[in-house]
């Protein structure tokens, strides 16, 4: 599921490798507690925000509502591949747009569709108007430590840095004028879809 131009975010040297299996493992634990699943979720974004966002915790049936938020927020674990982990809080506008797909993509697993079926019947959904894309700029906080994603093209797991992304919809590299890959560039995930966005991996060198 993931494009070419993720690899541009996640090669740098802020990515560390985890050890290549011959048969992947999912990242994320369902056996966690769920004090421990409201943590991960909550690790998204800074407490200022988590705390007081609505949390979902992922289950193995999907997502179920373990708190409401009163700033909009909404914090879950993502996985836009089923051997991902990735800690998710999005804003007001992710929250009434994308976050439905998200919902509907874990109840699907859940139920045991296959993966081709689930983005099928997700891309129908976006055509029908069943789903709909942000209607504004909004942001996307991911600086949880625990980000993993599985490289398809690489056929490994990786250690994804902190980073921050911004809607935007049916974007392609021809928008952002195709930067060069590299620290401190921006990257683009979903170009074209629905649901794509600017990624922004925040500097670690201290201002001078």
């Amino acid at each position: 599921m993931l494009r070419e131009a993720c690899l541009a975010l996640l090669l740098p040297a802020a990515v560390t490798a985890a050890v290549l299996a011959e048969e992947p493992k999912p990242a994320y634990d369902f056996t966690l507690t769920r004090a421990e699943k409201i943590a991960l979720a909550e690790s998204a974004a800074p407490p200022e925000i988590s705390g007081k966002a609505t949390v979902f915790v992922l289950e193995k049936t999907g997502y179920v509502k373990a708190r409401d938020g009163v700033n909009g927020f909404s914090c879950f674990v993502d996985r836009q591949n089923p051997l991902n982990m990735e800690p998710t809080c999005f804003d007001a506008e992710g929250s009434a747009t994308t976050l439905p797909t998200r919902i509907y993509v874990e109840e699907q697993r859940g139920r045991g569709l296959a993966e081709e079926k689930i983005q099928a019947e997700l891309e129908a959904g976006y055509r029908s108007g069943k789903f709909s894309a942000p209607r504004k700029p909004g942001i996307v906080y991911m600086l949880s430590p625990e980000i993993y994603l599985w490289i398809e093209e690489a056929k490994r797991m990786v250690h994804a840095p902190a980073h921050l992304m911004f809607y935007a919809p049916y974007a392609t590299e021809k928008d952002l004028g195709s930067p060069p890959g590299g620290p401190g560039m921006p990257h683009l995930i979903r170009a074209g879809k629905p649901d794509a966005y600017v990624v922004v991996v925040p500097s670690t060198t201290p201002p001078h």
